[in-house]
C-alpha cells in the first residue's frame, strides 16, 4: 500500500477508477443512464476540475506570491524552473476543463435554461421568478472572465516571467507584475463566483 501511495500517477488513476465505479453505481441506482445521469457526470467533472483550478489559484495567492520575497535568491530559480511551470500547467488546463464542463452542464439542462443564465434572466423578460438566473448568470460570466484571464493574461505573462519565452529583464519584471495582478484579479472574483454557484444550486437546484 505504501508503494502504491508513493506513486502520484498510480494513486490518482486508482482514485479516478474508484470514482468511475461510483458514477456507474449512481447510474444504476438512479434508474438508468439518461440525460440526468450525463448531466450529473458533467457536474462531477466540473467540480473536480474546479477544485484543482481554484485550489491552485489559492496556492499561488495564499502561498507562492506571498512567500517568494522571503525566499533566498539562490533558491528562487528552483521555484521558477520546476514548481511554477508544473503548477501553471495544471492551473490553466483545469480552468479550461472547468469552464467547458460547466457550460456542458448548463446546456444539458436545455437551451432555454442556458439562454436565461447567460442573459441574466432577461431572455424572456426579467420576472420575479427568474431573478435567480441573474445571480447564476453573474457567477457563470465571472468564471468565463477568470478563464479568459488565465489564458489571455496570466499564462502569456508567466511565460515571460519564468523565462519560457526569452525577454529582457525589464520586460520580465513587467510581465511578472502583470501576471501577479491577473492572479489577484481572479482571487478577487473567485469568492463571488463560488457564492453564485453554491447558493444557486442549493436554493434553486
Amino acid at each position: 500500500m505504501g508503494k502504491l501511495l508513493s506513486n502520484f500517477r498510480t494513486t490518482f488513476l486508482l482514485s479516478v477508477a474508484l470514482a468511475g465505479v461510483m458514477i456507474l453505481a449512481f447510474g444504476q441506482v438512479s434508474g438508468g443512464f439518461g440525460e440526468a445521469f450525463w448531466q450529473a457526470t458533467l457536474r462531477w467533472i466540473h467540480v473536480v476540475a474546479g477544485i484543482l483550478w481554484i485550489g491552485l489559484l489559492y496556492y499561488f495567492n495564499f502561498v507562492q506570491i506571498r512567500v517568494m520575497p522571503s525566499i533566498p535568491a539562490e533558491l528562487k530559480p528552483a521555484i521558477g524552473k520546476y514548481i511554477a511551470p508544473e503548477a501553471l500547467f495544471w492551473f490553466r488546463w483545469s480552468a479550461l476543463v472547468t469552464v467547458l464542463a460547466g457550460l456542458g452542464v448548463m446546456f444539458a439542462r436545455g437551451h432555454a435554461y442556458a439562454a436565461e443564465v447567460l442573459s441574466f434572466g432577461f431572455a424572456q423578460g426579467l420576472t420575479e421568478d427568474q431573478k435567480g438566473f441573474t445571480l447564476m448568470g453573474i457567477g457563470v460570466w465571472l468564471a468565463i472572465i477568470m478563464f479568459l484571464n488565465v489564458w489571455g493574461i496570466i499564462w502569456p505573462n508567466q511565460k515571460r516571467a519564468l523565462g519560457i519565452v526569452v525577454v529582457d529583464d525589464d520586460a520580465k519584471a513587467k510581465a511578472a507584475r502583470i501576471a501577479m495582478l491577473g492572479s489577484r484579479t481572479n482571487l478577487l472574483l473567485s469568492l463571488p463566483m463560488l457564492t453564485s454557484m453554491a447558493m444557486y444550486q442549493t436554493l434553486f437546484g
